[in-house]
């Protein structure tokens, strides 16, 4: 039993959870000797160390003057790391879990072969009682571009790589995939979107990446291709998407992931021909969340390294 217990506080703060109770009972059983608390329950403000949240909710931060670390039920943190109520000093850790990225990898592989053999075509011709075929493009003549390669952004180009395309994966720093070509730096990014048949963002929101797809950006990429987002929403110009859409860079989006969200009724990629729009679903899967924030709560307590701790200076 510790020494000296953690007081926690779980907010889930999302649309499917909105009571942390069966969370915070999930954690208790993880920690004993330890206090949990929900949000939902008349915990100490001032006693709080510790936070477990899927979203920080504003203004939380500043009620908790005693907080040390934010544990993110999840791996984008760009919001979190930004949040002017949360104290230079609170450290920030994250998920990581090999459940999620290959969840993340399916979403992928699942659009791309969709588009890739055609399928929305095929039911176009079922809907017409029509008997007809064509040949699809080989894979290996076929450039997926990964954008992001880290833990999710390699298991992405590794299934690419697996099922037969040619991938090539690009990050700002150079770094290696096995049986992937990787190129990186921002004077690598422009070519490779001119010559990817599919291009899917991995990447964190930061100063450099929000934004990254603007007007001039997407009128660079392939004529024909596919702009796949499961990264963070800002890193698309959505008003400058449905022009570039409309003139064929790219001539495709398939977006998981929106700068706000959900996606405002009127928004016009609701009911844009060439935008295909998943509700933020492709890594679900975060495996035993439960269980990692439990062994992150007792490091903190004994005063060990936190697992998956965030550079709040890099964003990431």
């Amino acid at each position: 039993m510790p020494t000296r217990p953690l007081r926690v506080l779980v907010d889930m703060n999302i649309q499917r959870a909105p009571d942390s109770r069966p969370f915070r009972d999930q954690l208790a059983s993880l920690l004993p000797g330890h206090e949990v608390f929900a949000l939902q329950d008349d915990f100490p403000e001032h006693a709080i160390e510790a936070l477990a949240t899927a979203h920080l909710r504003p203004g939380l931060a500043r009620r908790l003057p005693a907080l040390r670390l934010v544990q993110k039920l999840g791996a984008g943190v760009d919001t979190m790391v930004r949040d002017p109520d949360l104290a230079p000093g609170v450290r920030i850790t994250r998920l990581r879990h090999d459940g999620q990225a290959q969840d993340m990898a399916e979403w992928a592989l699942s659009h791309v072969l969709a588009l890739h053999r055609d399928h929305a075509w095929y039911a176009s011709l079922q809907a017409a009682r029509e008997w007809s075929g064509r040949t699809a493009r080989p894979a290996p003549l076929t450039t997926v571009a990964v954008l992001g390669l880290g833990e999710i952004g390699g298991r992405v180009a590794r299934a690419f790589a697996a099922v037969g395309f040619r991938v090539i994966g690009w990050s700002r720093s150079s770094r290696a995939v096995e049986g992937v070509e990787t190129r990186s730096g921002p004077a690598a990014l422009d070519p490779l979107l001119g010559e990817a048949d599919y291009v899917i963002a991995v990447l964190p929101s930061t100063a450099e990446t929000s934004g990254l797809f603007g007007a001039a950006r997407l009128a660079g990429m392939k004529d024909g291709a596919t702009l796949l987002n499961m990264g963070r929403g800002d890193l698309v110009d959505e008003a400058a998407l449905p022009e570039a859409l409309d003139a064929g860079r790219p001539a495709r989006a398939v977006l998981d992931v929106t700068r706000i969200e959900p996606l405002p009724p009127e928004s016009p990629l609701w009911a844009h021909p060439a935008v295909t729009l998943t509700p933020h679903v492709s890594g679900r899967n975060t495996g035993d969340a439960m269980a990692a924030t439990a062994e992150n709560f007792r490091r903190l307590a004994e005063g060990l390294p936190l697992l998956d701790e965030v550079d709040r200076t890099r964003g990431y």
